[in-house]
């Protein structure tokens, strides 16, 4: 596989991961950890940043919901919504540190664009989750080899 594929791969996955998608990006990445044949903190990026890009297109969908909630297509159901849009005003910002969290963390970053987050307060905070949570994951993949 060339280089070029393993890091597009990598961040297709991570992306996809972010957005309603029901994809796994960390086994991806625990895979190309373990492989050893790139390096890791540049697969940390890659991944960082395809993960915060999928969830800023969460956000964007949330900035937009009321026109497509209720779709078929549409990322959440409206229960999953109201749950979110209830943590969010409830913790606020700071719940987007649990963007990186299965099931929550992709209802978090659509309450954020449906609650009007800044975009420059949700990236800082998403990035801080997304990438805490590569780093914890390649320091325990990389401590077993």
């Amino acid at each position: 596989m060339t280089e070029l594929a393993v890091y597009a791969g990598l961040f297709v996955t991570a992306l996809a991961a972010a957005t309603i998608l029901p994809m796994q990006s960390e086994a991806v990445l625990a895979g190309l950890l373990l492989a050893g044949s790139q390096p890791a903190w540049l697969l940390i990026l890659v991944a960082s940043i395809g993960n915060v890009l999928g969830s800023t297109v969460n956000w964007l969908l949330g900035r937009g919901v009321e026109r497509f909630r209720g779709r078929r297509w549409f990322p959440a159901s409206n229960q999953a919504l109201e749950r979110a849009q209830t943590w969010y005003r409830r913790y606020g910002k700071w719940s987007l540190l649990l963007s990186w969290a299965p099931i929550i963390g992709d209802p978090l970053t659509l309450a954020a664009g449906i609650l009007r987050e800044p975009l420059g307060v949700f990236l800082l905070l998403v990035t801080i989750a997304k990438v805490g949570r590569y780093l914890v994951l390649a320091a325990i993949v990389l401590s077993w080899t």
